[in-house]
């Protein structure tokens, strides 16, 4: 029997080509869509889940309310992990570590030259309390013993394999290796690597001691009134035992040994626990330097997903209903044969399925292409392998199920359903059924075009939201401008070696010694006191460094007062609008001269500047204070010339700026940044999901398209005879086109009223992010129309106007 219905299934295909491909493009589109969607969504909700009691597992962050701002840290003040060892309960294990940024690793090998291994991030100070709630298999040494003593480093196989290839592990142990100039380790132990999905990608473990003999981060975990990011702490509690107590605990803890003083009135620090699960999706914490998942845009792909899906599935309940009359008669002599119900409803079902199947072979073939298109854009991890990977096997198979009942159920409900006795009296379609089958394919195809319209509506409103960031106004000058951060380790003198060669090359324009740009990443806050006679107002301020220069080059506009003199650089500083307001002045120009202190030294305001962004457009302006300070100046600031007609100034002047680079810091990594690109990256996130939607924009317009082409098909074909008379009694060609287009009109016009609504509400929610966006203009959504009426015309148009030049004599002649 299943022979005999795999059978009658190829001939039908066979029969009907042209609907079997549009069924199977358009279920093969939704079906890789959800594939590729599958895997992004799975590769982030499986980070860490691989680690034992994961859901115990928390990490310690602050945060802190200062003037009324929020601020977060994914970072704990340092002596907080030796004092919740005997006086916090509820904890099975607690693990504090200290993340460096980035060192350089050199190999001493004898008389030979050393191996130099420059930049090496996710290295970290830790103790064997890390190993203890993060467990590794140890493949030479102890946990017990191999990080108790200082100057003594853990590491994995492959950064093992990286500084010693020609040793075995075994071999490893008692071998050198000195990060950055000063700390000198001994390797103590070598553990696996984490092959599984981890945002704790640590590979050089230097025992948690070393830090104290370390001047620089020394001063980072010493005192309770320092928090830094890079001062992190993972504790395990234990069954049972919920968050909160902990929390509590922990909080009173803070407030024990770092109590409120009476100026802090309306500040606070606050300790909780974050999920080891939620810390790849949260990026108001420290990330590790890794890729950080947003729960919004993963959401955002599974909606995408399902709607692209159901275009396909609407496509094909439309193609099948529209054909059920042309497969009434078979339906009538196999239950005249004595088929029941039930035996019809599987075989159409297996039909779908077999459709369905074909699909998802071709979603498997077109995958991996599909991944390598959006590979700027996709995490990078991501891959497609059906062996590796059984769980794609058991998506595909759950997925082909629902499409299969989605897709089938309908149409064979309407096809199974047919009495045998109308059949074959070619009765079998009754003026009931037409009227309730071309109903629900009037309801689809509504469906289909709200959809598209709403990725169109969308794809162009946030469109234009990142044209409008990248060029607004921002209050200062972010083209032809090159950063460079210099090493902290050079001498001031070099530096200004440095600079000065840089001032003879032609392409440069000017040049400014500070700190990072004025709209950066990197947030440099501090705290200030000002006393107006009468109350004192303390302000939390964003802090810029840079010299004379700063403002000329990224040309912030001076609104009162003048800029650093060479005399008073260290002693004055600027601010901005914002910050003059706050602090009470309603003339600006009464700020001049006026005194405040920053860490208990006094400085006196020289100037006033105007507001700019320090960050994107998200955040809104915040009281800022430039001043000028030689010992943390490590960036410097370079302002190029124009191009010249051949447009190769610029990568002339990087060629120089890099040969004087080695010739002053012949051991560091040459790096530059453009300012312009740095600014496009605060909105890479608007961007992906711009380019995301236009894809999906693009896929449903032609899932749609194709349906509709189908639809045409079958309904001029339905029509011939009626169109044959129409033209004999007079009828034109562009009546019979009108006559045949007018219901697709109509309803794309209600698609188009039904989602005008739902599209400005969900803008406007996004929008809302944004402390500037630009407007949502009447005319996107008279474009959208307009395009969705168009393309579905002009699909439509291929058949309709074939039906309508259509010789009357060939569609009468059977008559």
């Amino acid at each position: 029997m299943i022979k005999n219905y795999f059978k009658i299934a190829l001939r039908g295909f066979w029969r009907h080509k042209l609907f079997t491909f549009i069924n199977i493009i358009g279920l093969s589109i939704g079906i890789s869509t959800a594939l590729v969607i599958y895997l992004i969504v799975h590769f982030d909700y499986t980070f860490d889940k691989f680690q034992p009691d994961n859901d115990r597992i928390y990490r310690v962050v602050s945060d802190f309310k200062f003037s009324g701002d929020v601020f977060h840290s994914g970072g704990v003040t340092g002596p907080l992990a030796d004092a919740l060892k005997n006086e916090v309960t509820g904890l099975q294990a607690s693990a504090p570590f200290y993340d460096n940024s980035s060192f350089t690793a050199v190999i001493p090998n004898g008389s030979s030259k050393a191996a130099k291994f420059k930049n090496q991030k996710n290295v970290i100070f830790a103790d064997k309390r890390y190993f203890d709630i993060f467990p590794y298999k140890w493949l030479s040494g102890s946990p017990k013993n191999a990080l108790n003593n200082p100057y003594q480093v853990v590491l994995t196989a492959k950064q093992g394999k990286l500084y010693f290839p020609a040793l075995r592990y075994d071999q490893m142990i008692g071998k050198q290796i000195i990060y950055d100039d000063s700390l000198k380790t001994t390797v103590t132990g070598i553990v696996s690597d984490i092959e599984q999905h981890t945002d704790l990608n640590f590979h050089d473990f230097i025992s948690f001691g070393t830090m104290y003999l370390n001047r620089n981060i020394k001063g980072d975990i010493e005192g309770w009134g320092n928090t830094s990011d890079a001062s992190q702490l993972f504790v395990k509690i234990g069954k049972n035992i919920q968050v909160g107590h902990v929390e509590k605990q922990l909080n009173g803890l803070l407030k024990k040994y770092n109590p409120p003083r009476p100026e802090d009135k309306g500040n606070s620090t606050v300790l909780r626990l974050e999920p080891l699960s939620d810390v790849h999706f949260n990026a108001d914490y420290s990330s590790y330097g890794g890729h950080i998942a947003s729960k919004i845009t993963l959401y955002g792909l599974m909606i995408i997903a399902v709607f692209i899906l159901l275009l396909g599935c609407i496509n094909f309940i439309n193609l099948t209903t529209a054909q059920a009359s042309q497969r009434a008669r078979e339906i009538g002599i196999r239950k005249t044969m004595g088929s029941t119900r039930m035996q019809l409803v599987i075989q159409f079902l297996g039909e779908t399925y077999v459709i369905t199947i074909l699909a998802i072979v071709i979603s498997v073939i077109a995958a991996p292409y599909i991944l390598k298109a959006f590979a700027d854009f996709i995490p990078a991890g991501i891959k497609m392998n059906v062996i590796e990977q059984p769980g794609i096997l058991i998506f595909l198979f759950l997925l082909s199920l629902v499409i299969s009942f989605l897709s089938g159920f309908y149409p064979a409900l309407v096809l199974s359903g047919y009495k045998p006795v109308l059949v074959l009296k070619n009765q079998a379609v009754n003026n009931s059924g037409k009227t309730r089958n071309a109903w629900l394919r009037k309801s689809l195809s509504v469906t289909q075009f709200v959809i598209a319209q709403f990725f169109i509506m969308a794809t162009l409103i946030v469109s234009k939201q990142v044209y409008y960031a990248l060029h607004k106004d921002l209050g200062f000058k972010k083209d032809a401008i090159v950063y460079i951060e210099t090493s902290w380790k050079g001498d001031q003198h070099r530096r200004w070696v440095f600079m000065n060669k840089l001032r003879a090359l032609p392409q440069v324009e000017n040049m400014s010694m500070g700190a990072e740009p004025p709209s950066s990443e990197t947030m440099n806050s501090t705290s200030s006191i000002y006393t107006d006679g009468k109350k004192e107002i303390k302000t939390n301020v964003q802090r810029k460094r840079g010299d004379a220069d700063y403002i000329n080059i990224y040309k912030i506009k001076l609104l009162a007062g003048h800029n650093f003199y060479a005399g008073d650089t260290l002693k004055s500083l600027l601010i901005n609008n914002t910050y003059a307001r706050i602090l009470g002045f309603r003339n600006i120009h009464d700020a001049i001269g006026k005194m405040v202190k920053f860490n208990g030294e006094n400085r006196a305001i020289i100037g006033v500047v105007g507001d700019f962004y320090q960050a994107s457009l998200h955040t809104p302006f915040r009281p800022i204070a430039i001043m000028f300070d030689p010992n943390n100046s490590l960036t410097l600031h370079i302002a190029l010339k124009p191009q010249n007609a051949d447009g190769n100034d610029w990568k002339t002047a990087i060629a120089g700026i890099q040969h004087a680079w080695k010739e002053v810091y012949p051991d560091d990594d040459f790096e530059y940044h453009f300012f312009d690109e740095s600014i496009a990256k605060f909105y890479e996130s608007e961007q992906h999901t711009s380019r995301l939607l236009t894809w999906a924009t693009g896929i449903s317009i032609f899932i749609s398209c194709l349906g509709l082409l189908g639809l045409a098909i079958y309904t001029t074909n339905q029509r011939t005879k009626e169109i044959g008379v129409r033209k004999v009694l007079g009828a034109s060609v562009t009546q019979i086109f009108t006559m045949l287009s007018a219901e697709l009109v109509w309803l794309i016009l209600l698609a188009f009223v039904i989602v005008t609504p739902v599209v400005w509400w969900a803008m406007n929610k996004w929008m809302q992010s944004f402390t500037d966006r630009t407007t949502i203009s009447w005319w996107i959504f008279a474009a959208s129309g307009a395009g969705m009426l168009i393309a579905a015309i002009f699909t439509s148009s291929f058949q309709t106007v074939k039906a309508a030049i259509t010789n009357p004599v060939e569609s009468l002649r059977s008559e």
